[in-house]
């Protein structure tokens, strides 16, 4: 895979500067910024076996907490029950975020290592959840601490190709 990695560089080019300097080790103050206003996150995770789950993940604006340029507390919020994302947690503590606030075109990626911290422990710090809506099933469950091996804004081109904040579009092509 690599050799192929090295033939598509070839054709295609290689990363720029300003895109091969943008993966950090920390939370930057602009990315610390973003995710205290963004309400939406999708939470990539695999078992030890490599089977993925993007699981979608929201609240109020910083919903996910910041508790230092390292580390993020992700609340576990009682949804369908199957526990995927938790699963894979188990056998293997790779995570990955991408961070959404609408209207806006950029997003924040944040990649690193997971740990389960019990809801009693949850608790101490945090007495409720922070959700707009909430139904019988608003309940936590537990927390997630991530541990940040990477982090980054990404650029809006995907966004920008979906047009994703245009109601008017999306409402157009449901016709």
């Amino acid at each position: 895979m690599p050799d192929r990695i090295e033939e598509l560089r070839n054709i295609y080019g290689s990363p720029s500067e300003s895109s091969s300097n943008k993966v950090k080790n920390i939370l930057s103050d602009e990315l610390i910024q973003f995710i205290k206003n963004a309400p939406f996150a999708v939470l990539a995770s695999a078992d030890s076996e490599g089977n993925c789950d993007a699981s979608p993940r929201g609240g109020l604006p910083g919903f996910v907490k910041v508790i230092d340029e390292k580390t993020l507390f992700i609340p576990d919020i009682k949804g369908n029950r199957l526990f995927q994302s938790f699963g894979n947690f188990v056998s293997n503590p790779k995570a990955g975020l991408v961070f959404f606030i609408p209207g806006n075109s950029k997003m924040v990626r944040v990649n690193g290592r997971v740990s389960i911290i019990e809801k009693g422990k949850v608790m101490e710090t945090i007495d409720h959840i922070e959700v707009a809506w909430k139904d019988e099933n608003s309940e936590l469950i537990q927390g997630f601490i991530l541990n940040v091996d990477e982090a980054y804004s990404h650029c809006p081109r995907a966004l920008n190709f979906s047009d994703l904040w245009n109601i008017e579009v999306i409402e157009n092509n449901q016709k």
